[in-house]
């Protein structure tokens, strides 16, 4: 059986390459793969960013439409697509609080549960032609995987309303100029671009990495001091080995 999710080490970075044809929907068996990649990142104590990437039509197409069908078929059915709804929203909020960098590199599309999916990644780049959205309002649902809330943090609740309400899909260039992807590139230079990408930011200590992540993600906290966050990070990094030898780098280098 071909692994639903590969991986590979490109240095201080983990590719992990979604690969459920055709276009990677999410069920059971992928949202379990997914976890298992978060796993082994996060275990690895030399991996400073996870990227997620796809081989498939879509980066990630989102609830497997088998599913859906079933949900409409039987009584038991919503609540079945309940949980699967619920597994989503856990494995995105395990991805986005994970202690690494996370990367999503969207070729194609990614529509529904496939945009709540790199939207809790920390960095987005997509194809200039490449297809985002959230159409679930035009199907009568709601994008209940963390897409309303995230995306209203990402981009304000008035960009939100706007791509929610009117179930709208936008190209890579739009979502880059709205601030859903941080970068857009051309399709066929986007894989390269993204590992070029990956390399520099897992070429920073993995220590910092996490620390600045988790004081960034403090400003989302409501009641939450994130300047007394920061000096707890800085007061810790300020011990750790590689900070001391990069800073004495550093000063060593000014004084010649």
């Amino acid at each position: 059986m071909t692994a639903l999710v590969r991986t590979e080490r490109c240095g201080r970075a983990m590719v992990a390459t979604m690969s459920r044809p055709p276009v990677n929907a999410l069920d059971d068996a992928l949202i379990a793969e997914l976890e298992r990649v978060i796993d082994e990142a996060v275990a690895d104590d030399e991996v400073a960013l996870l990227h997620l990437r796809s081989d498939q039509r879509a980066f990630c197409a989102g609830a497997d439409l088998a599913l859906i069908r079933d949900c409409f078929a039987t009584p038991q059915g919503p609540d079945a697509m309940i949980e699967i709804v619920r597994h989503m929203q856990r494995l995105f909020q395990r991805l986005e609080a994970a202690p690494v960098v996370t990367l999503a590199e969207i070729a194609t599309a990614a529509l529904g549960g496939g945009l709540e999916l790199a939207l809790a990644c920390d960095l987005r780049v997509a194809a200039l032609d490449a297809r985002l959205g959230l159409p679930e309002a035009s199907l009568g649902l709601v994008p209940g995987a963390g897409g309303t809330q995230r995306l209203a943090r990402l981009c304000g609740p008035g960009l939100a309303r706007r791509l929610v309400l009117g179930a709208e899909v936008i190209d890579g260039s739009q979502a880059a100029q709205l601030g859903l992807v941080q970068w857009a590139r051309p399709a066929d230079e986007l894989s390269a671009w993204a590992r070029e990408l990956a390399a520099r930011y897992a070429g920073n200590p993995k220590a910092a990495l996490v620390a600045n992540k988790r004081c960034i993600a403090a400003a989302s906290v409501p009641g939450r001091d994130g300047y007394a966050d920061e000096i707890t990070e800085t007061r810790a990094l300020y011990e750790h080995p590689e900070t001391r030898r990069r800073v004495t780098d550093f000063l060593r280098r000014r004084a010649e």
